[in-house]
């Protein structure tokens, strides 16, 4: 632990990557989509477009600050916030400010830039908030205390929802709480640490197609059967994460520093679409606890979980393969 002989946050700030484009050697600009990076694994892999020859990417950050950090009243001044860029290979490290996105606002945004020939793979991507305090310049008042990694080199970023796979016999298990649903192929507890999906083997048959090393038709099914987990997970931690908000002063709701407050930075643009994700959280949370609102708004939680489940294309994929089968061609 350390210790400060000023005043600091208690809290972190909450770094996020909003888009990723490369510059080409002919000075073009290739934007790279959505896929390039990963806010639950907070990595970019700038490899995801196969360019070997780009000159340097540039990475859009949003961030945002603990409650606190901007009141009239804070014991500090001269606020601002800085993202840093740092290679231990290559003992590289850029810095730049971050712009208040409007007077007394907590949300920090601006771009960075990553010159190519300044790193050969990962980087550690960070953001902080320094300001005068006590007379003193430049002390830092809090940082992220999960940063973001910037590969230059991967061609995918270490995607998908971070969460706990096990496997227990439903009606068996130590685990009391699973027996009543002993008749059911899976279940999500989001109780943890992080997220746990608990797969059924009383299901005969049902562990040995998750594992999709098969072939043929059963590897479509597989990934099927992945995708409509992975719907039931997001929706559950979903709902887990807008259930249990803290709450400031106003009855303003503050985005968790975990998984939770990740997963609802991910989902909330197409549960509320065309509104900043504060908006958007202080709707949903309007909602949930308010007179009305809530249930029209589980088609799109539902409709947010199955496009990060990958739900389309796999469906798509089954059908192909059954249009093969009846047409007697193979799969």
């Amino acid at each position: 632990m350390k210790f400060y002989p000023y005043k600091r946050l208690n809290r972190p700030i909450t770094l996020r990557v909003t888009s990723a484009s490369l510059k080409l050697p002919d000075n073009s600009r290739d934007l790279l989509n959505t896929s390039a990076f990963s806010t639950p694994q907070r990595t970019v892999a700038l490899g995801v477009a196969q360019h070997e020859d780009w000159v340097s990417a540039r990475i859009g950050l949003s961030a945002t600050l603990p409650p606190g950090a901007t009141d009239a009243d804070a014991p500090w001044g001269d606020l601002r916030v800085l993202a840093v860029l740092t290679d231990g290979d290559t003992n590289v490290r850029t810095t730049v400010d971050l712009r208040q996105d409007g007077e007394g606002s907590k949300e920090w945004s601006g771009e960075i830039e990553v010159l190519r020939d300044d790193h050969v793979g990962r980087a550690d991507l960070a953001a902080y908030a320094v300001a005068t305090v006590d007379g003193v310049r430049g002390r830092s008042i809090t940082e992220t205390d999960n940063g973001w990694t910037v590969d230059v080199a991967a061609e995918e970023p270490l995607g998908g929802l971070r969460l706990d796979v096990k496997q227990a016999s439903f009606s068996k298990s130590a685990r009391e709480w699973l027996r009543p649903y002993a008749d059911v192929p899976w279940v999500v507890d989001t109780s943890g640490r992080l997220p746990l999906v608990m797969v059924n083997t009383d299901v005969e048959g049902f562990s040995d197609l998750l594992g999709g090393e098969s072939g043929g038709m059963e590897n479509k099914v597989h990934e099927l059967l992945v995708s409509q987990m992975a719907t039931d997970v997001w929706t559950a931690v979903f709902h887990s994460a807008v259930g249990d908000l803290e709450v400031e002063p106003d009855g303003s709701p503050v985005f968790p520093t975990d998984w939770r407050g990740e997963v609802l930075r991910e989902m909330l643009p197409d549960v509320v679409p065309d509104l900043r994700v504060e908006e958007a959280l202080h709707r949903v949370h309007r909602r949930r606890t308010g007179d009305a609102g809530w249930v029209e708004l589980q088609t799109r939680v539902h409709y947010a979980a199955v496009r990060r489940a990958g739900a389309a294309k796999a469906l798509a994929t089954v059908l192909r393969a059954l249009q093969q089968m009846n047409r007697g061609d193979k799969p």
